[in-house]
């Protein structure tokens, strides 16, 4: 059921990323988005293409430390983040890049990355991160619906069609471990 994913607050919400035009990647500064197991096997496998990219400040603490930190956030470990920012950020996100590269630039982001500014509630609905609603607590002006025109159904067209399947996905699963033997 492509393009059917519910998203509860998208006939009002508003967003736009302005990342270059005036945003700087303020998202990626003190980011520590939480990692799945398969966001860490993407990442583990594919460190020598990211690696090169780095800042020269996040490569050495990923020869030392890693790139994964101690802290966890929602029972998941999160990213390290190196002088304010994400250890994979410079001058844009370089898992951004490297996937844009090889054709799709969510291929390497985790998930929580991958999806901003969709997330799922307390009732697993889908909504657009906004200022005011579901108790958003990151003051970032992309999340203002006053700062930008734009609806968030045009704008964010590929992150719903990333939830979609990941949505799909779970469901899969779901039901394949929930069928009795055969």
């Amino acid at each position: 059921m492509a393009g059917s994913l519910p998203v509860i607050n998208l006939s009002e919400a508003k967003f736009e990323c302005v990342f270059g035009r005036g945003c700087e990647g303020i998202c990626c500064a003190n980011g520590r988005p939480s990692l799945y197991p398969e966001d860490q096997q993407q990442i583990e496998g594919n460190l020598h293409k990211f690696y090169p990219q780095l800042r020269p400040e996040a490569r050495a603490v990923v020869d030392k430390h890693g790139y994964i930190n101690n802290r966890r956030k929602l029972g998941l470990p999160m990213l390290r983040v190196v002088g304010g920012w994400c250890v994979f950020f410079n001058q844009g996100c370089v898992l951004h890049k490297v996937g844009a590269a090889e054709g799709d630039s969510y291929r390497y982001k985790p998930a929580q990355c991958a999806l901003f500014p969709l997330a799922r509630n307390a009732k697993d609905e889908w909504y657009v991160r906004q200022h005011g609603y579901e108790d958003e607590e990151w003051d970032l002006f992309c999340l203002n619906p006053q700062a930008s025109p734009v609806p968030a159904a045009q704008s964010c067209k590929d992150e719903i069609a990333l939830a979609q399947r990941y949505t799909e996905e779970e469901q899969a699963l779901a039901e394949y471990e929930n069928k009795p033997p055969s």
